[in-house]
Parts: structure tokens; sequence; C-alpha cells
């Protein structure tokens, strides 16, 4: 009988823990939100201009325009005193304030005709450089470029037959 009443105990006692086990349990609930951003864009101000540039007959040379707009000239490239129009390319980026973005530059050269004569233009360079801030929402991006010319180039309007494209995208 002893033996009988023992077993009924530790029965009863691993029932019990058993069912303390399943009340031991907690739950909790989470909610899920997610912001949506004001969209990244990117618009032209004004367009990439060299102004007016003069080569030797049998040397070429260069025209360095900086992103803050400023021309030098190297080879056989002379910058006139009448410089013509000369502008940085500029664009307006517009976005989250306060965001970071990243600026992707053309990494190829783009060719500009006058309809049968070729230059390149290469080393595009932005200000800012690399990565921007859209401290207010807004930012003006400046873009200069190497303009490359040939001994004896001849005259005339050269520009692009397709347009170079800057990118950007929120860091």
């Amino acid at each position: 009988m002893k033996k009988t009443i023992c077993k009924i105990v530790f029965a009863t006692a691993a029932l019990m823990a058993f069912h303390a086990t399943g009340h031991a349990q907690a739950s909790a609930t989470a909610t899920a939100t997610a912001t949506i951003v004001t969209p990244i864009s990117i618009s032209k101000t004004d367009n990439l201009n060299f102004g007016n540039v003069a080569v030797h007959a049998t040397t070429a040379g260069t025209v360095v325009l900086s992103p803050g707009g400023a021309r030098s000239a190297t080879g056989g490239v002379t910058l006139p005193a009448t410089p013509g129009t000369v502008a940085a390319a500029s664009f307006t980026v517009s976005g989250e304030g306060n965001y970071t973005y990243a600026i992707t530059l053309p990494s190829s050269a783009l060719t500009i005709t006058d309809g049968t004569n070729t230059m390149t233009v290469t080393d595009f360079t932005s200000t800012p450089n690399g990565t921007g801030t859209l401290s207010s929402g807004t930012q003006t991006l400046n873009v200069g470029a190497t303009l490359n010319v040939a001994a004896g180039q001849a005259a005339g309007v050269y520009t692009s037959a397709a347009p170079f494209t800057v990118t950007v995208n929120y860091n």
C-alpha cells in the first residue's frame, strides 16, 4: 500500500509540474510601420559650356572647366579675351531633407560635333564630389569636365548629339 501511495504522489507531482509549465507562457504583440520618404530627383539648370576656345594649328590641348565655372587651358589651346558663354553644368537635386545621396558622373568620353568634326569631353568632376547632402531638401550640383581639342581643330559650334547623364541615389 505504501508503494501505491508513493506512486500516486509522484504521479500527481509530475502532472502538476507539467501543468505549471503550461501557465508559464507569456505573449506580446507588435505593430509594423514604414515611412515613405520623398523620392530623390534631379533636374538640369544649366548646360555645360566651354565658351570660346582658340587652338594652335600644330599643337593639341585641353580646356579644363571646373565645377565652379573657372577655365584653364593646356597645350596649344588659348582662351580668348572674349570668353563667350562659359558655364559648368548645373543641376538641382531634391528629396528628403538631411538625407545624403551618391553622385554618379559619366565615366566614358562624350563626343561633341559641328556636324563634320568632333572633339571629346572627358574627366567629369562635380561639386559636391561623390556624395551630397540635402540639408533643406535641395542642393545645387555643379559639373565640370575637360574638353580635348585637336591641333588645327576646325572653327565651329560643337554640340553633343546626346546629353550626358548624371545620376543621384540615396545612400
